[in-house]
């Protein structure tokens, strides 16, 4: 068996040896054809940037009120921080408002020769490729055969970017301030009533002492139903910009209704407004207290409510981006590609390999069989071959 191997290897390199002229011309013709190739490509020059984005997101108003409350509300401050934002600065860097902004920044219309603005976009979107590491950071890679161009055009993205983010956080942080300044409005409203109903009925009746743990459950009372209705201030804010399916919401929900279940407990049976303790005082003390709770209650909605305000006017204000910029791209000087050699090293291999197929297939023509080259030539005339010049075998 052995025999039989070495045998077999020897008349291999025996088929190899004799066709060597074949595999040599064709090696020498594909390095030529792959040289003159390689050469005519043009060199293509990559620059980088890389961008941290923000690991968390204060979320705005929200957060700095939730910060501000204790109890239940805490639970909701862990909604504060954005998961994936990487993700979410990586398709803002995508979307089509980044790309028109570099096309119309850089007149890229006129740079790549294009007809429309979207085949400008079309080409930007080739030349230009964004990633995401494991680490959190965004990397942006432009290609072009213009050095400056490409780091031009890296850097434009990641400038447009940041101006974009922050348009983004800006509109919010707006809207959420409109908002409470409209319910800051009303809430001033119901407190001045609240405040002439207490002096009217305080002129009419006299002056009235409530019992201090009357007036302790009453401010506990107030304390929870300002706490709910700052939540349901919120919970409105956040279903104008988000859907019923957002965590956020879901979680507010879920809090207001624990704190209308503790409402419910501190009030009694919760259904006509009774206070324990305060029913046994006299009817004017009661009403009083009745008049004072609101009073209480409008006070502390107004608090919470200016507070969160004025979170959404610092945030409106400053710089709402925490995108940084790690490394802006500069002018590359090695280009990235082409690699010839590579291409020179892969065409050579890739004709050996098929020069060595074609000179044992040679080799098995003419060794073919007589009734085998009576089958091919049969073969060959059904498909209609029409030779011009007879091949070695057939002579």
């Amino acid at each position: 068996m052995a025999e039989e191997e070495e045998i077999n290897l020897l008349d291999l390199l025996k088929v190899v040896v004799k066709r060597k002229m074949l595999i040599l011309k064709a090696c020498a013709v594909a390095i030529a054809v792959s040289v003159v190739y390689s050469l005519t490509l043009p060199n293509i020059y990559s620059a980088s940037a890389k961008v941290l984005p923000p690991q968390k997101d204060s979320g705005g108003g929200l957060s700095a009120l939730l910060g501000q409350m204790g109890g239940l509300a805490s639970l909701a401050g862990g909604m504060g921080g954005l998961t994936g934002s990487g993700e979410l600065f990586l398709g803002i860097l995508k979307s089509r408002s980044v790309a028109d902004a570099v096309v119309k920044r850089l007149d890229l219309i006129t740079m790549f020769e294009a007809e429309t603005a979207d085949d400008a976009r079309r080409t930007l979107a080739g030349a230009v490729q964004s990633k995401i590491g494991k680490d959190g950071i965004i990397t942006v890679t432009a290609e072009h055969t213009d050095p400056k161009v490409a780091a031009q055009l890296a850097n434009a993205m990641v400038e447009e970017l940041g101006k974009r983010s922050v348009q983004l956080n800006l509109t919010k942080a707006g809207t959420e301030r409109v908002f409470l300044e409209k319910r800051i409005d009303l809430v001033k409203q119901d407190l001045k009533q609240a405040e002439d109903a207490l002096r009217s009925f305080a002129e009419r009746n006299k002056t009235i002492k409530v019992e201090s743990q009357a007036s302790a459950t009453i401010s506990g009372v107030a304390k929870l139903k300002a706490e709910i209705a700052a939540f349901e201030v919120q919970l409105a804010a956040l279903r104008s910009y988000q859907t019923e399916e957002s965590p956020e919401v879901k979680l507010l929900k879920t809090s207001v209704a624990k704190l209308k279940g503790q409402l419910s407990t501190e009030e009694g049976s919760g259904s006509g407004g009774s206070i324990p303790g305060v029913g046994r005082i006299p009817t004017l003390g009661l009403d009083y207290a009745r008049l004072f709770r609101e009073v209480k209650i409008q006070e502390a909605i107004f608090e919470q409510l200016t507070k969160q305000y004025e979170a959404a006017k610092l945030m409106e204000a400053k710089d709402a981006s925490s995108l940084q910029v790690l490394d802006e791209a500069v002018v590359p000087t090695i280009k990235s590609k082409p690699k010839r050699s590579i291409i020179v090293i892969l065409t050579t291999v890739t004709a050996f390999v098929l020069a060595v197929f074609l000179a044992f297939l040679l080799e098995y023509f003419e060794k073919m069989h007589p009734d085998d080259r009576a089958r091919w030539q049969e073969i060959k005339s059904s498909i209609g071959i029409m030779r011009r010049k007879s091949l070695p075998y057939d002579q």
